[in-house]
């Protein structure tokens, strides 16, 4: 037992401690949501790569919650070491497995690095020993680096592709309206960025679970992607990360045929709608425009976090018996409304216009702040943060 009072620790997009009460009632919120929205049965097995936090997690909850699906995630989190809290993502599983518990369903995590051969061997004799043939993959694996079983390293990068370009963003400590330069990227680190967030790893899953009789008849499979505004195309979709995601994107074609053909399944990549996250804080620019994005948003009454997101994927897209609504890239585009003309021109026009000085006039710059800090389990509403709480939960 090791109670503490735990006081956040965050400078700009830097989170280094979270809240485990704070993170159980988020957790709670969007399994609301999710029973209030899903049918609560209907997918046997679904199987989540990087279940523990942002749309992976809301993912794995509508899943566990909504469908009743015996659900196994994959996650690399933190737990508490003696008197050193866990991650925000160990406590959101934490919850998530209690409130499974307590409600009689499945719901197991390996936490390990997901990249890893042996990870995917542990899934694999997960599954064949307890869960059985997986109906749907979700992945949404969201990584700095990634080792090789040889030792090799890769290391993403966020760097404009083809020039150097200068990019107005927002200081987070501060507040204040700056532009960054950023040089270009090198061919080597394109080529890294790809290995890391392209679809490799993701058609190694698909591959790890065949070889092992472990695919579904129907089976079908969803990759995460983003494009975003033309504001930040030159340092995201045009950069080093936007070219991982169209590796992501072709991934997902050639998967597609390959399942339809010998599993009447599909695998589809899904464009979802910017959120705070602590991956998009350290994306210059991004933050920034999610602040206007929101503000735009919310005034017209069409602002979704995670769970709204996912609940509409689910429901709108890949249940059982749905045949996705997709592009003309064969991509499923859940940031639809962030990308209607109408909310992109306001947005458009507000970049143009933000200064320090109208910073609180322009932006949601207090809702990004919030919904920053509730990724860690903080500024939740309910929760005494004065009182002292056990910082060893077990998932």
């Amino acid at each position: 037992m090791s109670e503490q009072v735990v006081a956040p620790r965050i400078r700009g997009f830097i989170a280094t401690n979270a809240h485990p009460d704070g993170c159980a009632a988020n957790v709670r919120a969007q399994v609301e949501v999710a029973q209030a929205s899903l049918p609560g049965s209907g997918i046997g097995t679904v199987l989540v790569v990087g279940s523990s936090t942002g749309y992976g997690l809301s993912s794995t909850l509508c899943a566990c919650f909504g469908y009743g699906a015996q659900t196994l995630g994959i996650c690399f989190e933190r737990p508490s070491v003696e008197d050193k809290g866990a991650s925000a993502g160990w406590y959101n599983l934490a919850e998530a497995h209690r409130l499974a518990r307590e409600q009689g369903r499945t719901l197991e995590t390996i936490n390990g690095d997901a990249f890893s051969a042996e990870i995917k061997q542990q899934a694999a004799e997960t599954l064949q020993q307890r869960l059985g043939k997986v109906d749907l993959l979700i992945y949404s694996l969201a990584a700095p680096r990634r080792q090789g079983p040889d030792g090799t390293v890769w290391n993403s990068v966020l760097k404009p592709i083809g020039g150097s370009h200068a990019s107005k963003t927002i200081n987070l400590r501060s507040g204040a309206i700056e532009e960054r330069t950023f040089d270009q990227a090198t061919d080597e680190e394109i080529a890294d960025t790809l290995k890391v967030m392209g679809g490799e790893d993701w058609a190694d899953w698909v591959e790890t679970l065949r070889a092992n009789d472990l695919l579904a008849d129907g089976f079908r499979t969803v990759g995460y992607s983003y494009i975003g505004p033309k504001a930040t195309q030159a340092i995201y979709r045009s950069g080093t990360i936007g070219h991982a995601k169209e590796h992501l994107e072709a991934t997902a074609l050639e998967l597609d045929a390959r399942l339809s053909a010998d599993l009447d399944g599909g695998a589809w990549v899904s464009v979802n709608k910017a959120v705070v996250t602590q991956a998009s804080a350290a994306i210059p620019g991004v933050p920034l425009y999610i602040g206007i994005l929101f503000k735009v948003m919310k005034a017209r009454g069409l602002h979704e976090g995670t769970i709204e997101q996912i609940v509409r994927l689910y429901r709108d897209h890949i249940a059982p018996g749905v045949m996705p609504s997709t592009d003309e890239g064969g991509r499923i585009r859940l940031d639809d409304l962030e990308m209607t003309p109408d909310v992109q021109s306001t947005v458009d026009a507000i970049w143009n216009e933000v200064t320090t000085e109208r910073v609180g006039e322009l932006l949601d710059y207090d809702g990004y702040q919030r919904d920053f800090r509730q990724l860690f389990g903080f500024d939740i509403e309910g929760i005494d943060y004065d009182a002292p709480t056990e910082v060893h939960r077990e998932l």
